[in-house]
């Protein structure tokens, strides 16, 4: 099945999914009830993360990669992870409980499929430099962290959604670069069944993904970057994953360093990133997010840009980058921290 039937596939399931998945949310009761933090006034269906993972998982099957054990493992650890974020989008599990799910759900990739950064190559003596026996720690740590990256971003209708896609559409085209058929076939699917959600989930949205949606999205994008993007030898390669989701791991980062700075726990929420203080300076709810999906387009497009040139070329746009990144950030206020609003109790967010 060629990529773009894989694509379209994916994008026509979701959109006949996601609505299907509505209707047992609100049948079942599955509902998101706002509260202090939220950005919405009345109780929103959940369960739209399983229907952008039956998309993807049927996407991928007929695109014809289950004879790749590698595959398989990302669709069952994709699979746990949905599960702890349906549980916890029910119960609110505790942060140490989640966390530890998301672990082991890391590790059975990890350790039951052989998905693992085993080697990174480096065009400093044009070799591969190998990890050895911190190859599965650091990649269980490397999917975890992209899994609570993109769940602490989903705070606006789309915002998780539109960066998520965003970040597939560019694995995707490093991948059709390199000729990596199995992280092509795995791209493509996530990116429309990403896509086909937002028809619902855009502002005003009619359904969330909740946590189960978006931690899905983040374990998704970290394994096919573990299984394709990490191991080319592409001088800045390993950049390139890390520029597909810059825009929610630095607003993560960032946030970390605020809280910190003031001595509270890096687990307490707030109102403090990159979306509430694009709306506190006047913008729209969807303006916002269109602001941070162009913020994210660009980025992507960076990364793309530097598998095409040479190692001095691609650092001096890493680090172009990477000025852009904390000029803006000192804009908006994103290091100032005296301009926090304070601490708030963890709650659910918004979309």
């Amino acid at each position: 099945m060629t990529t773009s039937l894989v694509f379209g596939l994916a994008l026509v399931l979701s959109l006949i999914l996601t609505p299907l998945m509505r209707k047992v949310a609100l049948r079942t009761g599955f509902v998101d009830r706002p509260v202090a933090r939220s950005m919405h006034s009345e109780p929103k269906p959940y369960l739209g993360g399983v229907a952008i993972y039956l998309a993807f998982a049927a996407a991928v099957m007929l695109g014809g990669r289950l004879h790749d054990p590698r595959v398989v493992g990302i669709l069952v650890g994709g699979g746990l992870t949905l599960l702890l974020g349906i549980v916890d989008d029910k119960v609110r599990l505790s942060a140490k409980v989640k966390l530890l799910g998301q672990i082991a759900a890391a590790a059975v990739l990890v350790y039951g499929f052989d998905v693992k950064i085993a080697s990174i190559y480096s065009p400093l003596g044009d070799r591969w430099v190998p990890f050895g026996a911190f190859a599965e720690p650091l990649t269980i740590f490397w999917i975890v962290a992209f899994v609570n990256v993109v769940n602490l971003i989903d705070g606006l209708d789309g915002l998780a959604a539109g960066i998520s896609s965003i970040a597939s559409l560019t694995l995707l085209l490093v991948s059709l670069q390199q000729q990596f058929s199995a992280s092509i076939v795995l791209t493509a699917a996530l990116a429309g069944a990403a896509i086909g959600f937002l028809r619902y989930n855009f502002n005003p949205a009619k359904i969330f993904m909740g946590d189960a949606g978006s931690m899905f999205l983040g374990y998704t994008l970290a394994a096919v970057s573990v299984h394709g993007v990490l191991k080319t030898t592409v001088t800045v390669g390993v950049f390139v994953p890390v520029l597909a989701l810059a825009l929610p791991i630095f607003d993560t980062a960032f946030a970390i360093i605020r809280r910190l700075a003031t001595g509270r726990s890096i687990g307490e929420a707030d109102k403090d990133h990159l979306h509430h203080r694009l709306l506190r300076l006047g913008l729209s709810h969807r303006n916002t997010v269109l602001v941070m999906w162009t913020i994210s387009a660009w980025l992507g497009l960076s990364a793309v840009a530097m598998t095409e040139v040479s190692l001095e070329q691609g650092l001096i746009i890493m680090g172009m980058v990477l000025l852009g990144i904390l000029f803006g950030a000192k804009k908006v206020g994103l290091l100032d921290v005296s301009a926090t609003t304070g601490h708030e109790t963890p709650e659910r967010k918004s979309s």
